[in-house]
């Protein structure tokens, strides 16, 4: 398997991406599809034409529902799907972090937490502890979400804001399987 990573997308979260996979060091090779980029190596719909050459792949897109559609279609043409952490960001060791998401520096996730595919939590965003974030959701900068708080999935927390116990949705997803503590 190389270590070569292909981002579908190449507008501002495909530059975020590239950044963050960059400072982690551990790919040999960062590519872009992009459908409006002259300067990507095809587009989307060329995916399947790269799996050979581009083990990885990402979704950088703004859209949450795209996003998830397209992990989908990564994944059954038997791309791996990583997980982005910007050195500087921190994730408890107890913390759970899903395939496609990317997390910029200076963010955190807190103990026995959880996020979801395909989220992107961008920096100064705090999960804090005993959280479940959803599928396709985005904390913009400097978000914070309390502890104990599920956010329903493909949610937009805009920058700054702080979002309260159960404010975005009512119960934890039954597919996972931590307790969430008092």
């Amino acid at each position: 398997m190389n270590k070569n990573l292909l981002i579908l997308g190449a507008g501002q979260y495909g530059s975020i991406a590239k950044e963050v996979a960059e400072a982690m060091e551990c790919f040999d090779k960062i590519d872009f599809l992009d459908d409006n980029d002259g300067n990507a190596i095809g587009r989307f719909c060329d995916f399947e034409r790269y799996s050979a050459a581009y083990s990885y792949a990402i979704v950088a897109v703004g859209n949450p529902e795209t996003r998830l559609r397209w992990i989908g279609k990564l994944e059954e043409a038997c791309y791996t799907i990583p997980v982005l952490v910007h050195p500087r960001a921190y994730i408890s060791p107890s913390a759970q972090i899903m395939k496609g998401c990317i997390i910029e520096p200076l963010a955190v996730v807190q103990a026995n937490s959880t996020v979801a595919a395909g989220c992107l939590i961008s920096s100064g965003a705090v999960v804090n502890h005993n959280c479940f974030i959803g599928d396709g959701c985005h904390l913009d900068s400097n978000a914070t979400v309390k502890p104990r708080t599920v956010v329903a999935a493909n949610s937009v927390i805009g920058s700054g804001v702080v979002v309260c116990e159960n404010t975005f949705s009512n119960k934890m997803p039954e597919e996972y399987s931590f307790e969430v503590g008092v």
